[in-house]
Order: structure tokens, then C-alpha cells, then sequence
């Protein structure tokens, strides 16, 4: 019998070991996908959630990824503000536009910062140019009452933008799609609490009359995420959704979107 002598043995071993990644999966911000790799392995090496890198990169459902694919992995930083800081030298320490961060922090004017406050740095990622990222979003229906009022849009402008969905008291209000929430606030003048999340490629989902809001301006959110709690705020008069798509700042049916159709 022929014995194998401990060097080849060695070089045998080398040989056939996957190869060592060139950086730490906690730290990295990009990643070319690896045979055998899905985007939920990838993520959970990376500590950031599928939903952010999926969302990041133009995913569509079910967030399939192809060897070779460059992804972005985008990664919330935080600061420490020290004596001499302020908000547009933080900003340019970061390379952050200053209104996502003042946006991701609730900053209102004069935009002043405090010495030891901690502010969220958000990630600033390109929207990927590729086929993909030019469909439109998967939507699913925010919530799941009655719709007790369609859309109804007139060349002048007037009629109703949205769907009103019937809901109760307590009922959990969803993302319609991944993206990312812009608005998070009071609306004064219809719809009282509401949420807006962009969604990418010009398209934005509206939540209004919401009794509380459970996410801030500048967090990711996932299909079927909870925004808020359905309320009666604004001008409604009962406990109601109002939802509303627009692409470029302009309406759009939402119920076909809804029902799968293009």
C-alpha cells in the first residue's frame, strides 16, 4: 500500500478547503455572492437584516441572488457629537446628505446638535441600475378590512386619491412593500398620524388616520411590517385606513397593484 507523505497530505488538504472570505462578514458593505450562497445566509453572516440588503439592492420577492452578484450591505452607523461638531460637518465626516440625518433623528430647525447626544448615521446607498430595480414593487394590502372607499381621481385634481380601508380599534397596520420610512409624523390638514415609505424608483405608500405610529423616519421596513395601530386621526370619522401609491408624486390606483396586476 502506498503511503502518503504528510506534505501532500497538507497540500491535499488546502486544495480542497473552501477559500478564506476576504473580509469580515460583521463589517463588510459589499459582498459578491459565493456559490451555494442565499441572501438569508448572507445576511445572517453580515448581522444585517434580509429585508435591509434586499431593499438596498432592488430585490424582488423571493430575493433570489446569482453567483458572481455584487451586493450592497448597507450598515447604520452612530455618532457621538464632541465639542465642535455640528450638524453639516457631521455630515460631511460621513458623506451623508445632513437632511437624512436630520430626518433619521427628528431634527427640526435650527437643526442644533448637543455635545455627548448620539445621532443615527443612515446608510446612503445607489439604487442598483439594473432591469430589476425598474419594476415596480411588490404590494400587499396594508390591512385586511373592507375597502369602503376606492379611487377615484379627476383630471382637475379633486376626488379620492387612495383606498379607505374599514378597521377597528387596536388593528395592526402593514407595509405595503420593503422600503424605507421618509415621514413619520402629524399631517395637520386630512389624515392626522401618518407614514410615508419610499419604496424606490419614485414609488411611495401612504398610511394616514392612525391612532400611533410605530416606526421613525429613516428605519427599513419589510413587506408586512407593523407602521402603526388604525385610529381616527385627522378628519376621519371612524376607525379607518387611508392608503394611498404614488409613483413620481403622482396617484395610482392602488387596488390593481393589490390584486398582482401590472
Amino acid at each position: 500500500m502506498r503511503r502518503i507523505a504528510p506534505v501532500a497530505v497538507f497540500a491535499a488538504v488546502l486544495l480542497s478547503a473552501p477559500p478564506a472570505l476576504a473580509s469580515d462578514p460583521a463589517t463588510e458593505t459589499s459582498h459578491v455572492v459565493q456559490e451555494g450562497e442565499t441572501l438569508n445566509g448572507i445576511a445572517n453572516r453580515a448581522r444585517v437584516p434580509a429585508a435591509v440588503i434586499a431593499a438596498a439592492n432592488g430585490l424582488q420577492e423571493p430575493y433570489s441572488v446569482r453567483l458572481g452578484q455584487k451586493l450592497i450591505i448597507p450598515r447604520q452607523r452612530s455618532h457621538k457629537v464632541r465639542e465642535g461638531d455640528t450638524g453639516l460637518s457631521i455630515a460631511r465626516r460621513y458623506g451623508v446628505p445632513f437632511r437624512n440625518i436630520a430626518i433619521a433623528n427628528r431634527l427640526e430647525e435650527p437643526y442644533e446638535v448637543q455635545i455627548g447626544q448620539v445621532l443615527i448615521i443612515p446608510a446612503v446607498v445607489k439604487a442598483p441600475q439594473t432591469v430589476a430595480a425598474r419594476e415596480r414593487p411588490y404590494f400587499r394590502a396594508p390591512h385586511d378590512g373592507e375597502i369602503m372607499l376606492g379611487f377615484a381621481v379627476r383630471p382637475d385634481g379633486g376626488g379620492h386619491d387612495g383606498l379607505d380601508f374599514a378597521a377597528d380599534a387596536g388593528d395592526m397596520v402593514r407595509a405595503a412593500a420593503n422600503g424605507t420610512v421618509v415621514f413619520a409624523g402629524n399631517e395637520p390638514e386630512r389624515f392626522g398620524r401618518m407614514v410615508v415609505i419610499d419604496h424606490g424608483q419614485g414609488w411611495r405608500s401612504v398610511y394616514g388616520h392612525l391612532e400611533r405610529i410605530t416606526v421613525s423616519a429613516g428605519h427599513v421596513v419589510k413587506s408586512g411590517e407593523r407602521v402603526g395601530i388604525a385610529g381616527d386621526a385627522g378628519e376621519a370619522e371612524r376607525v379607518e385606513l387611508h392608503f394611498e401609491v404614488r409613483r413620481d408624486g403622482r396617484p395610482v390606483d392602488p387596488a390593481p397593484l393589490l390584486a398582482g396586476e401590472n
